[in-house]
């Protein structure tokens, strides 16, 4: 039998006390297996000591798009920031960049600082590496993202590109245009990764099974039908990696929480604890278990 290592990944991690906690009792319940650290989360610096406590496999969420910048020399003045004073948000950033608006100098500092402040907080590099909302694939970003990883000597990354996206009738018109887009940048992200000895999982899986969209058999399905796809296309046998995106936590609760500007509308929906109630529950740890797959992190790879 083929067998499946699945990285499951609470993102978010440090956005707010609340979150910090639904991602630790989901990893202490055997649903989650490693985290993704905002270092300039409200909550960062507990997150951390929380992460030390219960030996939780920690990586860093690069975040370009919510909040402040960690980097004290762009908190005033930066390409970085709309005329709050804060970053662009998900779209004002994509709509910056396309403009030619920011700086990719600016961009590689702020990221050399976040990767700095993880070490302080952890004690150690980050094993890997993402982008908050996607950004770290996007045009011109990708490269200085893949510089720093290298750079640093972080191996591993996220490429979300997910098998059978296109199929899925249940995601709304207007957010699927969004998933696109981040499909047609990570497609065009591969070979500059590549280049630069980057590595991640063979099957990323997150979008199709985000919020409301989250079950047991929406999981199930995109892992099964993943997994055949690959093996059809690869012959592929040994070990298969995938990586699971996902967003449990307690809801947020105004003033608390966010990156600096407080918490955004998607912390603060029951969806968060929708995935939370929906990752413990046992039939989907026999699922894993019937199809001999086998939680683990990125330093297990």
């Amino acid at each position: 039998m083929l067998q499946v290592k699945l990285i499951v990944t609470g993102d978010d991690f440090g956005y707010c006390p609340r979150r910090n906690q639904g991602i630790v009792d989901c990893f202490l319940a055997g649903a989650v297996s490693n985290v993704s650290l905002l270092v300039n989360g409200s909550a960062a610096a507990d997150a951390a000591k929380l992460a030390r406590r219960y030996n939780i496999p920690i990586g860093l969420h690069a975040n370009l798009s919510e909040g402040s910048p960690v980097c004290e020399v762009f908190k005033t003045n930066s390409s970085l920031l709309n005329q709050d004073g804060f970053f662009h948000g998900k779209m004002g950033f994509r709509t910056a960049l396309s403009k030619g608006l920011l700086n990719m100098s600016e961009v590689k500092q702020e990221l050399k600082a976040q990767v700095e402040l993880f070490r302080e907080l952890t004690g150690h590099l980050p094993p890997h590496m993402d982008g908050h909302q996607h950004v770290h694939v996007l045009p011109e970003v990708r490269h200085v993202f893949a510089e720093v990883l290298e750079e640093y000597g972080i191996k591993y990354t996220r490429v979300p590109i997910e098998p059978g996206l296109h199929n899925c009738d249940w995601i709304p018109p207007s957010l699927m245009d969004f998933y696109l887009g981040v499909e047609e940048d990570s497609f065009n992200t591969v070979d500059v990764f590549t280049k630069h000895g980057i590595r991640w999982p063979d099957i990323y899986i997150g979008l199709s099974t985000m919020g409301r969209n989250m079950s047991v058999s929406s999981i199930r399905s995109a892992i099964d039908s993943a997994v055949l796809q690959l093996r059809a296309e690869a012959a592929q046998s040994g070990t298969v990696t995938i990586e699971l995106m996902v967003h449990p936590g307690y809801p947020s609760v105004p003033p608390v929480g966010g990156c600096g500007e407080g918490p955004d509308d998607f912390s603060q929906s029951w969806e968060r604890l929708h995935e939370l109630q929906t990752l413990i529950k046992p039939e989907l740890q026999s699922h894993y278990k019937s199809r001999n797959i086998q939680l683990c992190s990125f330093k297990d790879l």
